[in-house]
């Protein structure tokens, strides 16, 4: 059985100050992460040396991230296919980002745009051996009044596959983000599994008293991102799920999102929810004793 490794994100930006710190901490792999731009980061040149950093370590980068509105900016659709070109430079053949929307306007309305801009995308990275995973965050949006993603949830799912049947576009998966909408997160994954090709191990608490009390229209928010462990997540059932469906990728933790564990804080977060993640998946191998 294919043991899943448990990494973490490093925003891209920070990546040769924060990448040797991190490099000999027990994280067993990276995503490397763009949001919206690449701050003058030249990819040709970090890519080479982010592999000669981790050389030697057994440590891979998982998926070099570029998070963004490719359906209604030019210049994210250029930065996709930058990030698609470069990917293999950083040793990943993963590259995952948000579908886009066209924003304020309900989901479907977006579907051919997508099927325009992502499928093109989606031959892009084929031609290079890459897979797009997109992330299942709402950014604040909803189903009538999308931001910049409209790949939350699975009806939206549904009309993005139909639209775009290509087998290197698939989702990367984080349960936090299922339950922010109120959605069983092992439920959904035990649907959707097929499709997980990076997982974000980042977690939630939902608010069920002030849902109950008040419903889904208070203005009061739904749920609290956790690091995992602090979550109410039950990570066992997902490392199950994803091993009895043959999963190879990465669990990678994104931080920098809890109320509690963060700033000085931040790293004693992470480190608990590595080792937190490595118990949900079973330990670390241990080879049989006996012949």
């Amino acid at each position: 059985m294919f043991q899943i490794p448990v990494g973490t994100c490093i925003p891209g930006a920070q990546a040769k100050s924060w990448l040797p710190a991190l490099k000999d901490k027990g994280f067993e792999c990276f995503a490397i992460n763009f949001h919206m731009t690449y701050s003058s980061v030249d990819l040709a040149q970090l890519g080479p040396w982010v592999r000669g950093e981790l050389e030697g370590t057994g440590i891979a980068v998982s998926a070099l991230g570029y998070y963004c509105n490719a359906l209604e900016n030019p210049e994210h659709v250029r930065g996709l296919e930058y990030a698609i070109d470069h990917a293999h430079l950083f040793g990943t053949r993963t590259v995952s980002t948000f579908a886009g929307a066209l924003s304020g306007r309900p989901v479907p309305e977006s579907i051919p745009q997508f099927k325009k801009v992502f499928g093109a995308l989606a031959r892009r990275a084929a031609d290079q051996g890459v897979a797009l995973m997109i992330e299942n965050c709402p950014m604040n949006g909803s189903w009538e009044s999308p931001t910049c993603n409209i790949g939350f949830n699975g009806a939206a799912w549904e009309l993005m596959f139909d639209a775009v049947p290509a087998e290197n576009l698939g989702l990367e998966w984080e349960p936090a983000h299922a339950m922010g909408q109120l959605i069983d997160p092992v439920a959904q994954l035990k649907k959707w599994v097929g499709r997980v090709g990076h997982v974000h191990g980042k977690d939630a608490n939902v608010h069920w008293d002030a849902v109950r009390q008040s419903g889904i229209s208070s203005g009061q928010p739904l749920a609290d991102f956790r690091t995992p462990g602090f979550g109410d997540t039950d990570w066992r059932q997902v490392f199950t799920i994803l091993q009895k469906a043959g999963y190879t990728g990465c669990v990678s933790i994104e931080g920098y999102h809890d109320p509690l564990m963060q700033k000085q804080w931040e790293y004693t977060g992470q480190k608990h929810a590595l080792h937190y993640l490595k118990w949900a998946r079973g330990g670390d191998f241990a080879p049989n004793p006996w012949a």
